[in-house]
């Protein structure tokens, strides 16, 4: 049987990263967004030219904070686009999402433009409702539509699930990786019933954090 991870995709596509631009900061962990970007095109086949990539980032001047989106086709070109910068929410409310990821799906690793689960996700949120975190095939918890999700524990462990349950390496999730400031740790719905705290992130906005929506029929099930 093949590995999914490994069975070629046949749909055209681009590789994305999104972060945020602030005049006389630049932009926060530029180096692990190129870092995430070449490795994706290199297990993927894409063209990738560092120097042209660190040029398109330097180049990138404003006057006040924007959300920048930078992605990379097949063949190495570049496109950037550029919005103002998204209000920092005090508070996340978020729902399981119906749908469900595969651990093995072979671009669950890699930030893409073939998101049509996550789209349908988002577009299906409850009012007043900010996010979907789905679960995979082992109703393991993956990773939202936008953002990877960490819990602190009864015990003060602070988790985030692995790689291996189906989520994107996100590069805030990564840089708290780095520092310590989390591990990684296969989690449940019950986990997240039990936890002290949960908290959504992702790179443009940083960590916030967040609540389970009473609207989702698993807490009944769980609370």
């Amino acid at each position: 049987m093949e590995n999914p991870i490994c069975q070629p995709v046949e749909q055209d596509f681009r590789l994305i990263e999104t972060f945020g631009y602030h005049p006389g900061q630049g932009i926060a962990r530029a180096t692990l967004h190129v870092q995430r970007l070449q490795a994706s095109a290199e297990e993927l086949g894409f063209e990738f030219d560092r120097r042209t990539v660190m040029q398109q980032l330097d180049n990138i001047a404003f006057q006040y904070p924007r959300r920048c989106r930078l992605t990379l086709g097949r063949a190495g070109d570049l496109e950037l686009t550029t919005a103002p910068f998204p209000v920092k929410q005090p508070q996340m409310c978020f729902v399981i999402a119906e749908e469900r990821l595969e651990s093995g799906a072979a671009l669950l690793r890699h930030k893409t433009t073939l998101r049509d689960r996550h789209d349908r996700a988002r577009a299906s949120l409850p009012v007043r409702v900010d996010e979907a975190v789905f679960l995979n095939e082992r109703d393991e918890v993956c990773e939202g539509t936008i953002t990877n999700i960490s819990i602190t524990t009864p015990d003060g462990d602070r988790l985030t699930p692995p790689l291996s349950s189906g989520c994107l390496p996100g590069v805030y999730r990564q840089s708290r990786l780095n520092k310590g400031l989390l591990n990684e740790a296969v989690l449940t719905l019950a986990d997240l019933n039990e936890a002290r705290s949960i908290n959504l992130v992702n790179s443009l906005r940083g960590s916030t954090q967040a609540i389970w929506a009473p609207e989702c029929a698993e807490f009944i099930r769980f609370a």
